[in-house]
């Protein structure tokens, strides 16, 4: 009996520690874009007892959010944007990774991108940057439908441009994850392709248990021996970023495993119905490249550029003037192929897989 008793309290401790989802309320307005309404930036000021000046107040990288995204069930995403000096010729709704946030993902990438004609939005996403349940995971539904709102809202504002979707990392992913979308093109780069089916048994097993068990334990979004990028000034400006998450829940991990899966999923027929160009690093170790060439080539993908000294954040690597340059050559021919796809198709026939 005590033995049966013993096993039944640790089911439910099991139960307790299920992964935390803080998804999308019900609807309760019609979503919109309203002016911005900054909430605290996270802050922690020296209390008067120790003697000693508080920090200055943090300075969040890239442009001061202009607007807010309102979605239906009241959540509020802010939201950057890059204008090029004149009239704008494209439009692109840039989606950021895991632990990041708009201003941050393009605070190089942005003024390059809307150099090139494009007029560059990208929002924070749910959880992340400077939104509400702040470093608690949403959830992939949850973060799509986002992104489906946020795409309708900006088309809805500029009728008649061309319109593009760009994913970094998690963005890609989610991007993925949204399926077939009315745009004019894709640009997916270092996608999160990381799902299941390219992990070991031993690696799922660990990251049930963590997602399920330490959910909410949480630890640095990075690794040792694993660097995002060859940027010291991008890596440095993440870590001080006050809108950047200095640690992960676990159950935020398992989630972004979950999205991952769903985007390698959605993977074979991403690229076929519209212009879709996966941009690569030769060096990227978060998404490890053997991993990228396996999904990318299990699902047949047909357009990769390859950038053999990129590393994973390429719109804020040291190649990312030519990454840029790239970009808006496929925004202007959406059907032409890029000059680094050459090298990814390249990449992708290597052996082994």
């Amino acid at each position: 009996m005590k033995l049966l008793t013993a096993l039944l309290l640790a089911l439910l401790s099991l139960a307790a520690c299920a992964p935390a989802v803080v998804p999308a309320g019900p609807a309760i307005r019609a979503a919109a874009i309203e002016g911005f309404e900054p909430p605290p930036l996270p802050w922690m000021p020296v209390p008067a007892w120790a003697f000693a000046p508080s920090p200055p107040l943090p300075e969040p990288s890239g442009p001061r959010p202009e607007s807010m995204l309102v979605m239906p069930d009241g959540a509020r995403l802010p939201l950057r944007v890059w204008r090029p000096e004149g009239a704008p010729r494209f439009v692109i709704l840039a989606i950021h990774g895991l632990a990041d946030h708009g201003g941050n993902m393009l605070q190089e990438g942005g003024p390059l991108l809307a150099a090139g004609g494009a007029l560059v939005y990208a929002y924070d996403q749910r959880g992340f940057g400077w939104t509400r349940a702040r470093g608690y995971w949403a959830g992939a539904e949850t973060m799509v439908n986002d992104a489906r709102v946020a795409l309708d809202l900006i088309r809805a504002r500029h009728p008649g441009l061309p319109i593009f979707l760009l994913g970094e990392s998690m963005g890609g992913a989610v991007v993925l994850a949204m399926g077939r979308v009315e745009v004019n093109g894709i640009i997916l780069s270092a996608p999160a392709l990381w799902g299941r089916a390219y992990m070991p048994a031993f690696l799922r097993s660990l990251l049930w248990f963590a997602g399920h068990v330490l959910g909410p334990v949480a630890m640095p979004p990075s690794a040792p021996n694993i660097t995002a990028s060859d940027n010291p000034a991008a890596l440095m400006r993440f870590g001080r970023d006050p809108l950047t998450l200095r640690d992960i829940r676990f159950d935020m991990v398992s989630g972004l495993v979950d999205l991952m899966d769903e985007a390698v999923a959605a993977l074979p027929r991403c690229c076929r119905d519209v212009p879709t160009l996966i941009l690569v690093g030769g060096n990227d170790q978060v998404v490890p490249t053997p991993i990228a060439r396996r999904a990318l080539r299990d699902a047949g993908v047909p357009r990769v550029a390859l950038y053999r000294e990129g590393w994973h954040i390429l719109l804020r690597d040291n190649v990312r003037d030519q990454v840029a340059r790239d970009i808006i050559e496929f925004l202007n021919m959406p059907d032409v192929p890029t000059p680094r796809e050459a090298d990814g198709a390249a990449w992708l026939a290597r052996t082994p897989p």
